[in-house]
């Protein structure tokens, strides 16, 4: 593939910044870089200008610095960012928490704009609960966010745990007052006998007159 040198008049992410002379495809120069008048051919005249493309590059850059130090200072005052996800009744998410899902909810929810590629994980988030996410807002600047992953699944419990324990529990008040009932007719018995015994008793017969 025949390449072709340029110099950039934008940063380029991934390929340069203002000033930078680089070797690039030649369709790439031709279709994209020189007609978007992000780069400009390799002339005794175009290195003329790069002492003015150098000087644009360290405003820009020294712009970059601070607002990106003034971000830093806002994140650490931030609350946890919410990042809300589908799961499966384990809890365990389908997939992952994308860099990507982060830099969208640091715009809605705090009306920050962050390219994803600033935005750094270590490891791949899959689990639920408060995690730390560092952010590479500068080759000087980093800063640590918060985040809270939580569920939008709404778990419903299996058929036997929603099973009510009222039967059970009226049975065992049954039992008991039917444990309680024989108690109470041996204790009524001994009086009614005592009363049956009384009408049964026979009266002594009343004495004769003597004549």
């Amino acid at each position: 593939m025949a390449k072709t040198e340029v110099i950039l008049t934008s940063n380029i992410i991934g390929l340069g910044s203002e000033s930078d002379q680089v070797k690039v495809a030649s369709g790439y120069a031709r279709n994209y870089l020189l007609p978007q008048g992000l780069a400009i051919p390799v002339t005794s005249a175009n290195k003329r200008r790069l002492e003015a493309l150098k000087q644009r590059r360290a405003e820009r850059e020294a712009h970059e610095l601070n607002a990106m130090t003034e971000l830093a200072k806002s994140v650490r005052n931030f609350p946890p960012l919410v990042i809300k996800v589908k799961t499966g009744d384990d809890g365990k998410l389908f997939g992952t928490v994308t860099t990507g899902m982060i830099a969208d909810e640091l715009k809605h929810q705090f009306d920050v704009t962050l390219d994803k590629r600033k935005i750094h994980l270590e490891h791949a988030l899959r689990m639920l609960g408060d995690h730390e996410v560092e952010l590479r807002l500068h080759h000087d600047v980093v800063a640590t966010l918060k985040v809270h992953v939580e569920s939008t699944t709404i778990v419903t419990p299996p058929v036997e745990a929603r099973k009510e324990e009222a039967p059970h529990t009226e049975k065992r008040g049954k039992r008991k007052e039917a444990a309680e009932a024989p108690a109470e007719e041996k204790a009524e018995k001994p009086a009614e006998a005592k009363d049956e015994a009384k009408e049964k008793k026979p009266r002594a017969p009343k004495a004769k007159k003597a004549e």
